[in-house]
């Protein structure tokens, strides 16, 4: 993980994993996403505030109806009586009224920023490059998109607009107790500090224990995406337990980790309620005693229980936002951990405009390797704009690895790589990407329609353009005569198609997007004789006019090629026409007679 300056780093938690550290600061950078909303946030927090205060009238009139009715035993003068409780009702129905209005505002303000949150958070995770999903599970990152940000929601709205309720509740409550009498209070405020530390001390144990907890709900999300996403593999290898029991263990951490911070919370809640329900009973034999004694009226007494009583619940409601700011601090460090990443791929304070490209790609001494280990060495390749080149070797000579540094899904680690004369680092990652289709082996359509799958390559494109690029791909014959045609459904990962129904819709969609530079990685590999005919006519009509890298285990798709480079070891050991490597020997030879002789040795071509 990159750290900004001046962030928190991170540092190893007991079981050696990487943890960031939890400094409240992270809740102020929460704050900003509450920006858009402070209007709301502040009528929800002047609502707030008046409901709070209302409360605080409310013990001092029921002091009064207390005495109304019990000093005034025999007289048939019911007006104090009436006017009392007249009071209180309109007291309660404006509080009624003001908390109403403080719950909508409040929640509205925590939904929009969690929207923002899991919006900005998403449109960060896009920017990164796939060494960086290479290195965490997809489970992982979709937990603190959903459950990591949900937990700050809370934060972001309710908690400091309640914060600042109790508060004022608290410092009110007080005031109206000393008021109402000095000795009661000082027996009542003796027990906050006690109330404070106990909630400080198990707070930080709670704070802890949650983020436990949410790295553990993430464990077992990882897991589960990844068996349904395999499904099919899970189930060809009837591993069904296996799955269940991995995913088992994950949700077994989870509940430990959930089962001690309920005990920990439960903990502190008994203690909390002994604490102020303790103070209370005392409060109540010494005042009890100054009623005896004629120190205090009977409404007076009732009136202070009251404002004890809100002292006491107050502490308590901000115990429980202390333990809200605790959870939020686990999460928020799992959130801004993933916004502090920085992409590998730099992009360049000024690009070079990038509109059309020619298609004009040259290796220059490149060398690229994965975490130390080296996987091209030395590539210098030349490809003029609309040449075909077609790239054969062994399994790991670096074949794909080198048509993925050309849209800069890596970055080289030596040489340069240019396209049209200019480093490609040179072009906004947007531009260069633009001018380049990628047609994979494993083709992944997204669970829309058709249509929409074939929009991905140019989404404002019309109707009759998606239908061309179709026919085009010879997909058009099969798509009418789906259900909905162009609006059905494919399913995830483009389930409901066949294999070469799938790679025909990816190939539309490649000539939807009309690139200049293509990529075909095995896009005909495992496809069955007739899937591969109609796929291989469809690609012979994408690669007119444009500069195309070809990977290919059969031979057979590349000897048309206009170039045929052969790798091997990171390294290109060949280079020339099916013909010329024929009559030349070597790995090419070897890999075509293999293949197409059973291993026996052909004979040398004329």
């Amino acid at each position: 993980m990159f750290a900004r300056p001046g962030r928190p780093s991170s540092s190893p938690d007991p079981a050696g994993r990487v943890q960031p550290r939890r400094d409240p600061r992270q809740l102020a950078r929460l704050l900003v996403f509450a920006r858009p909303y402070r209007l709301l946030f502040v009528l929800g927090l002047i609502a707030t505030l008046v409901s709070s205060g209302l409360n605080l009238v409310f013990p001092a009139l029921f002091g009064r109806l207390i005495d109304a009715s019990f000093l005034r035993v025999g007289s048939a003068d019911t007006g104090p009586l009436d006017r009392t409780v007249l009071g209180l009702l309109g007291i309660f129905a404006l509080s009624a009224c003001f908390g109403a209005a403080q719950a909508y505002l409040l929640a509205r303000v925590g939904a929009g920023v969690v929207a923002d949150l899991r919006r900005a958070l998403f449109g960060h995770l896009l920017t990164l490059s796939p060494r960086f999903f290479g290195d965490h599970k997809t489970g992982d990152l979709t937990s603190r998109l959903t459950s990591d940000v949900g937990t700050v929601q809370t934060v972001t709205s309710t908690a400091l607009a309640q914060l600042a309720a109790q508060s004022v509740s608290l410092i009110g409550a007080v005031v109206l107790l000393i008021l109402t009498s000095a000795r009661l209070s000082l027996l009542t405020l003796a027990i906050i500090p006690l109330v404070i530390g106990t909630a400080v001390l198990i707070g930080r144990r709670v704070r802890r224990v949650s983020r436990e907890v949410q790295d553990a709900v993430a464990g077992a999300n990882a897991s589960a995406e990844e068996a349904i996403s395999g499904v099919r593999v899970v189930q060809s290898f009837t591993a069904e337990v296996q799955e269940r029991g991995r995913y088992g263990q994950g949700v077994t951490r989870s509940f430990l980790a959930a089962l001690r911070r309920a005990q920990l919370q439960a903990l502190m809640s008994g203690t909390m309620s002994f604490l102020a329900f303790g103070s209370l009973a005392l409060v109540l034999w010494y005042g009890g005693r100054q009623v005896m004694s004629g120190a205090l009226t009977p409404g007076a007494l009732v009136t202070f229980l009251f404002y004890a009583a809100q002292v006491a619940g107050t502490v308590a409601a901000l115990t429980g936002i202390f333990n809200q700011f605790q959870e939020a601090l686990g999460a928020s460090g799992r959130i801004f951990e993933l916004l502090d990443e920085h992409s590998d791929l730099p992009q360049p304070a000024a690009p070079l405009p990038l509109n059309r490209a020619e298609g004009r790609v040259a290796f220059e001494n490149v060398g690229f390797g994965y975490g130390g280990q080296p996987v091209l060495r030395g590539v210098n390749l030349d490809v003029p704009a609309g040449q075909v080149v077609a790239l054969v070797g062994p399994s790991g000579a670096g074949k794909s690895t080198l048509v993925n540094l050309i849209p800069r899904f890596w970055d080289v680690t030596a040489g340069t790589l240019r396209i049209d004369g200019h480093d490609v680092r040179d072009y906004a990652l947007t531009d260069l990407r633009a001018q380049t289709g990628l047609v994979p082996q494993e083709t992944l359509l997204f669970s829309g329609t058709v249509a929409e799958n074939i929009l991905y390559g140019r989404p404002g494109a019309a109707p009759a353009e998606v239908e061309a690029a179709a026919r085009a791909a010879n997909a058009h014959g099969f798509v009418t005569a789906l259900p909905e045609g162009y609006g059905t459904v494919v399913g995830e990962r483009g389930v409901k198609l066949s294999g070469g129904q799938r790679q025909r819709v990816a190939i539309a969609r490649a000539i939807l997007k009309d690139p200049r530079i293509l990529i075909l990685d095995e896009a005909t590999s495992a496809l069955d004789n007739e899937s591969e005919l109609l796929v291989q006519s469809a690609l012979d009509r994408l690669m007119v006019g444009r500069t195309t890298f070809v990977i290919a285990h059969r031979l057979s798709t590349v000897r048309r090629a206009d170039r045929i480079l052969v790798l091997d070891g990171g390294q290109v050991v060949a280079d020339g026409t099916h013909e010329a490597l024929m009559a030349a020997g070597g790995l090419y030879r070897d890999l075509y007679e293999l293949q197409f002789r059973g291993g026996e040795p052909a004979p040398a071509p004329a």
